[in-house]
Order: structure tokens, then sequence, then C-alpha cells
């Protein structure tokens, strides 16, 4: 255990919560992945193609922590894995957020072209992503990171007027 903590710069008991939350988070997606794959299988192959996905998804996950751990500037090794769980939780929140204005609106796939639904859908999720980013950031306890990190992303859309 002290070895994980030395690894993962973790001088406070509390601050395991977020690795533990990453692992369940990481195992729950690995699982819903497997689900999609063997709906009609028994569950015992379902959770043996879960395991497998959970190691491909955790060496995924810790090669883009090498990579990223130079060019996102934190203090200590283990915020990195809070921040990717702000991005999980921020994509799947504006998701289900969106539906619920998208049927407000009366807007469904049988209404519209499919295209343009989907381009309307991922314009107003975008849109919801970039509120809830913030906000899930200043919950997590990384507003300053995720403020650059929004100001960065709108000047890319053309928004650098409005922010200067």
């Amino acid at each position: 255990m002290d070895n994980f903590k030395s690894r993962w710069q973790i001088t406070k008991n509390w601050q395991l919560l977020f690795p533990f939350l990453g692992i369940v988070i990481l195992g729950y997606s690995a699982f819903r992945i497997a689900m999609a794959f063997t709906e009609d299988f028994h569950l015992v192959i379902t959770l043996a193609l879960s395991i497998l996905i959970y190691f491909i998804l955790l060496k995924l996950t810790l090669f883009i922590f090498k990579k990223l751990e130079n060019k996102w500037v934190v203090l200590h090794r283990w915020e990195m894995i809070r921040i990717f769980i702000v991005f999980a939780v921020t994509g799947t929140s504006s998701m289900y957020v969106s539906r619920p204005v998208f049927k407000m609106l009366g807007i469904t796939k049988e209404s519209l072209n499919p295209i343009v639904y989907w381009i309307l859908f991922i314009i107003i999720g975008l849109i919801f992503y970039q509120i809830l980013l913030v906000f899930f950031g200043w919950l997590f306890g990384q507003f300053q990171f995720f403020w650059e990190f929004e100001k960065k992303m709108l000047r890319r859309f053309g928004f650098k007027r409005f922010l200067d």
C-alpha cells in the first residue's frame, strides 16, 4: 500500500478515495461494454469479457496518464485521477441532461431527418458539456484546472473575443 501511495503521491488517507472511485468507474465501464457485446450470453461469459476489457481499459488509462502527466499542471499525480473522473461524469451527465431537453422541445428521431437530429443532439450536448465541466470541476475541487481548460476550448471554438 505504501508503494501505491508513493507512486500516486498520496499523503492523506482521504485521497485514496479517488483511485478507488477510478477503479470502480473503470470496472463499471468494462462491465457495460461487455454487456453490450454479450447481451444474450451467460453471465460468466459477460464477467470474463468484463475482466478482459477492464485490463485493456486500465492499460489504456495508465498510458494516457503518462502522456498527459507533463502536459497538465497538477500538484499531485492522484489529482489526475480526479480530473479523469470529472471528464467521465461530465460526459455522461451532459447526455442525460440533453435527452429531457430534446423531449421538452418535441425533437425526436422520427420528427427530424436523422442527420439533423444527431447534429442538434451533439450541439446541445456540447453546450451542456461546457457548463457541466466547470460545475463538476468545481465540485471535485479542480475548478481552476477546468476553468483554464474551458477557456482554451472556447477559444478553439472561435469565442476568443468574449474571453479577453
